[in-house]
């Protein structure tokens, strides 16, 4: 370490012998000799070329991280949504820096930044619901508050104290028990929430102050022009509709138990054959079941969103968004069988292989199959926003299958199964399977059912 102390003067080095020495102290992470510059031009332009270099490498790392062309359309969308919210936090900072709002509203002008980093959502059906929650809220709670507040001041003495203190426990208690109730809870919650904030804060303000009206009504043209600012970021830039949201995980769904249903026979076949990499299909079939089973509350926000957003491409106003949410647990049934399928195929006891070779196997590829393209068919027209006109013959289809399962001669073959020695635990998981496949018939018919209501709902084309 006292030799790399020293100074090393560049002058009594020749180029290569001055680069080796830099090459070797960085090669081993030491800290580089100092180094005595002829002058100061010359050492300005050392350090100058060294933050070039951080800058370069810094702007490289940057642009990596956001390389349109790598990141999938989820990410592209939280970016965007990132820069709507900077964007719409900028407007507000610079609306509160103008001489003349600030001397209109004063110091309640940043109501007006505190409502976009609160209302501001990544869909617009969201940012709208927040926002209009937000405003009624206010309205309400600021026109209660300052009526409370004024007839308290009529009152005077302690009265003032007991007439404000009684208003704020009963209309609080009220709010927060229809807050509780489960259709306020589901639309309103955030409205009944900011009511109950609003409104204690005005009447208890309203006990010391005097322009209470004047400090209720900046306060409120603070939070509108929050409010507007987000409304016109979320519906005129890059907007997210809810509805596209759930409109596009439903089609996804029907894809994703498409590929586990196929997925199911290609495992058992690989287990039967004693192939490897059955481990990466059991992963894919388990992460698509769970994404549809854990469906349920993202599903239910994104649909009551979309009943706050206003007519954008094929969705109007009297779009029929519960449909979504019936047929979803529908698919979140089909997906707990097709679980429960799984588990059976992949049990440690398999029935004997001239079982298999009696037709049986086919039978249940086949029908796999058959319900696996059923419903990408179902998934793609629904995301076209089509109607195919063979849903019947889709039925008729369906059922055949379902009475080939229930046959006698599959029947017999399982007899013959369970009859033979050693063979009663591997009978028993493929009689299950066998009988689960045809829970998954029943459901996939319902299913269909209830898409032929859904496209007549929603007026889709015939294809």
């Amino acid at each position: 370490m006292k030799q790399m102390d020293r100074k090393i003067a560049p002058e009594a080095l020749s180029k290569e012998e001055f680069d080796s020495v830099v090459i070797s102290v960085d090669e081993i992470g030491a800290t580089p000799p100092n180094i005595i510059y002829k002058n100061e031009e010359q050492e300005e332009q050392h350090g100058n070329k060294q933050w070039r270099q951080g800058a370069l490498f810094l702007m490289s790392y940057v642009l990596s991280l956001f390389s349109w062309r790598q990141m999938k359309d989820s990410e592209i969308k939280r970016v965007a949504h990132s820069f709507k919210v900077g964007l719409a936090l900028v407007l507000v900072s610079l609306l509160y820096m103008l001489e003349a709002v600030h001397d209109k509203l004063g110091d309640n002008a940043m109501w007006a930044v505190m409502t976009v980093v609160v209302v501001f959502e990544f869909t617009s059906g969201a940012t709208i619901s927040k926002g209009l929650n937000r405003g009624a809220g206010t309205i309400l709670g600021c026109g209660l508050g300052s009526l409370v507040a004024l007839l308290s001041q009529e009152i005077g003495g302690t009265g003032k104290a007991v007439a404000i203190g009684s208003s704020v426990f009963i209309f609080g208690a009220t709010a927060t028990y229809f807050r509780l109730a489960p259709k306020i809870k589901k639309k309103y919650d955030y409205g009944a929430l900011i009511f109950i904030l609003t409104f204690s804060l005005v009447s208890v303000s309203g006990f010391r102050g005097d322009q209470i009206i004047k400090l209720s009504r900046d306060r409120l043209s603070s939070i509108m022009i929050g409010f507007s600012i987000c409304l016109f970021i979320a519906i005129f830039v890059s907007p997210v509709w809810a509805g596209d949201e759930l409109h596009n995980s439903l089609s996804n769904k029907f894809d994703k138990l498409a590929e586990s249903l196929e997925g199911c026979m290609e495992d058992y076949t690989c287990l039967l054959e004693g192939k490897k990499g059955t481990q990466s299909i059991r992963e894919r079939i388990r992460s698509n079941c769970l994404s549809v089973l854990s469906s349920k509350s993202s599903d239910e926000a994104l649909a009551n969103f979309a009943t706050w957003e206003p007519w954008h491409g094929r969705f109007g106003f009297y779009y029929p968004w519960k449909k979504y949410l019936q047929i979803g647990d529908s698919l979140r049934e089909l997906a707990a069988y097709i679980f429960s399928l799984t588990g059976c195929l992949q049990s440690i006891n398999q029935p004997p292989q001239e079982f298999l070779l009696n037709g049986v196997k086919e039978r249940c590829e086949s029908t796999c199959k058959l319900m696996g393209s059923t419903l990408r068919e179902i998934g793609k027209n629904i995301k076209n926003m089509t109607s195919h006109g063979q849903r019947d013959i889709m039925l008729v289809k369906l059922e055949n299958l379902r009475l080939e399962l229930c046959s006698s001669t599959l029947q017999s073959s399982i007899e013959m199964l369970m009859n033979q020695s050693g063979a009663i635990e591997g009978g028993t998981s493929f009689t299950s399977s066998v009988f689960l496949l045809g829970e998954i018939i029943g459901k996939v018919e319902v299913l269909i059912k209830e898409i032929q209501d859904f496209e007549k709902l929603a007026n889709f084309p015939q294809k």
